[in-house]
């Protein structure tokens, strides 16, 4: 089954970026998510969301 979620630490290797950064992007997407009226997980959050947000980002080979 393939991750649905994509977690900080993902976020920071993946944009080599910091923790800290890596987990306030999940904090204002999770915030955004749940104005919206969804059900959030700290730290985590739906990859399909990540890559709407994030164009153009590539991870391992695989566009997003």
């Amino acid at each position: 089954m393939k991750a649905q979620f994509i977690t900080a630490e993902e976020i920071q290797k993946i944009m080599n970026i910091s923790r800290s950064k890596s987990y306030q992007i999940v904090r204002d997407l999770n915030k955004e998510l749940k104005e919206m009226g969804y059900i959030t997980i700290a730290g985590k959050c739906p990859i399909q969301f990540f890559k709407q947000k994030f164009y153009g980002l590539q991870i391992g080979g695989d566009e997003i």
